[in-house]
């Protein structure tokens, strides 16, 4: 069975979709078949998800960008470290 993608916007639709189901008195795992996922994805989605609204997901998008390009800038200036400790090493005379 192919897998499905979710965009960040459906995910919280079906979250609110599901707290629906539940506030009407129905159990998780029947909830989770009419949304038509299943319980593992729920709790993961919940956990990441969970209480959040649009412009928080926004904002939590835009924070996900930054912490990766950080990500990479903290990467490079390691490389150009070891390669200039390296140069270093190989210009200083030995005695």
């Amino acid at each position: 069975m192919a897998r499905k993608r979710y965009s960040d916007e459906d995910i919280l639709k079906l979250l609110r979709e599901m707290e629906v189901h539940l506030s009407s008195g129905s159990d998780i795992s029947s909830a989770c078949r009419s949304v038509g996922i299943s319980d593992a994805t729920y709790y993961n989605w919940r956990k990441r998800y969970g209480g959040m609204g649009r412009s928080q997901l926004s904002e939590f998008k835009a924070l996900e960008k930054e912490n990766g390009r950080l990500k990479r800038i903290v990467a490079d200036l390691e490389l150009d470290k070891l390669i200039l400790k390296e140069s270093l090493d190989f210009l200083k005379p030995r005695a």
